[in-house]
């Protein structure tokens, strides 16, 4: 299927923050009509006792700040409760230090989300808590940009 997704229409560079530097990646987004294929591709991730992380995309259009507090929160243009957020994302799961996700969506449009960041958190979304599934730490963030 990705063979027909040549071209991203956007790209997130991802980098870890001081207490975890080795985090790196990629998150490509490509827009498909009315759909949203997101493909990540991460290395450095710590271990854990879950081995899963928190994914969302935040409103903010900065990783800046102290813990990337200029991402701001959740993606959330419907002002829907969480899980509902349109940033909500699946959990990346680490295997080995490495974590892929391929998942399509229908909740933005690439368009929407041009200069927004992305987020990696240190413990998975519960999917319940409010205001956002307690996910923990920020601890990677990229820009999503036009490539």
């Amino acid at each position: 299927m990705l063979c027909k997704f040549k071209n991203p229409q956007a790209i997130a560079l991802i980098k870890g923050e001081k207490t975890a530097p080795t985090i790196s990646g990629t998150i490509k987004f490509y827009q498909k009509s009315n759909r949203v294929l997101i493909v990540a591709d991460i290395i450095g991730l710590p271990h854990t006792d879950t081995g899963f992380f928190g994914l969302h995309i935040h409103e903010g259009n900065d990783c800046g700040g102290i813990d990337f507090s200029n991402s701001k929160g959740h993606f959330n243009p419907s002002n829907s409760p969480h899980p509902k957020h349109a940033g909500d994302l699946p959990p990346l799961m680490l295997c080995g230090n490495m974590a892929h996700l391929s998942v399509i969506t229908d909740r933005f449009k690439v368009s929407d989300i041009i200069g927004r960041t992305v987020i990696i958190h240190n413990m998975p979304d519960d999917f319940t808590s409010q205001p956002s599934g307690n996910s923990g730490q920020k601890i990677a963030c990229g820009i999503i940009k036009k490539p």
